[in-house]
């Protein structure tokens, strides 16, 4: 059964069609723009989901939403391609990796976004969060020279659940200046043909 997946241009939802090509499983999207004054999601997507909010996939009936949660139903779907590996330490990192994205790294990105559209005082705010940015800058950085994918020597769904939040801190938090091995990630990311095909499927994505 198609997986239909409700996208939101220039957002976390993006990660969602990478994987899903990744995987191969067959799925539609459905796309919706920001309002342009604002920047928010349409009205349009709380007839899915009463957040209003992307990404949500409808799948055999059921509604999924949060990434993280929807990287796990696809994990699943797919006989545990790309999920959690079998040497436990690996294992270990793999769920660190899966929840660290969205609940340590990608709210003081997000706090510092907030700021930089606050006049006057946003930008010297901005000044005194980047030190709180860094701290898991650096270690992200010590951990990916450790080994060339998040949960270890192979990819898997963890490194698509990071790529959000670091090619945030590129564009908000200068994540790759002194960081050769993130750099070096983003680039690994990047040339994935199943990243661009994502890229080609979604529409416009400016790299958060």
């Amino acid at each position: 059964m198609t997986i239909i997946v409700h996208h939101l241009e220039n957002s976390r939802s993006q990660r969602v069609l990478w994987l899903l090509e990744e995987l191969g499983l067959p799925y539609e999207v459905r796309r919706y723009r920001r309002d342009k004054a604002t920047m928010l999601a349409p009205p349009e997507l709380r007839r899915v989901h009463p957040l209003g909010k992307s990404p949500v996939i409808e799948h055999a009936g059921n509604i999924v939403a949060e990434t993280g949660a929807i990287v796990e139903y696809l994990v699943e779907l797919a006989d545990g391609r790309l999920g959690m590996p079998g040497h436990r330490e690996d294992a270990l990192r793999y769920r660190h990796f899966l929840h660290y994205a969205e609940g340590s790294l990608m709210p003081p990105l997000f706090t510092k976004l907030v700021l930089s559209r606050v006049p006057l005082f946003g930008k010297v705010a901005q000044k005194k969060f980047q030190p709180m940015i860094d701290v898991h800058l650096d270690y992200v950085e010590g951990e990916l020279a450790a080994r060339p994918w998040f949960a270890g020597p192979e990819f898997t769904a963890a490194d698509v659940m990071m790529s959000f939040p670091l090619e945030a801190a590129v564009s908000r938090a200068n994540a790759t200046q002194g960081r050769p091995h993130i750099a070096a990630w983003i680039e690994k990311v990047h040339a994935r043909p199943a990243y661009k095909a994502a890229l080609a499927a979604g529409g416009p994505y400016a790299y958060a």
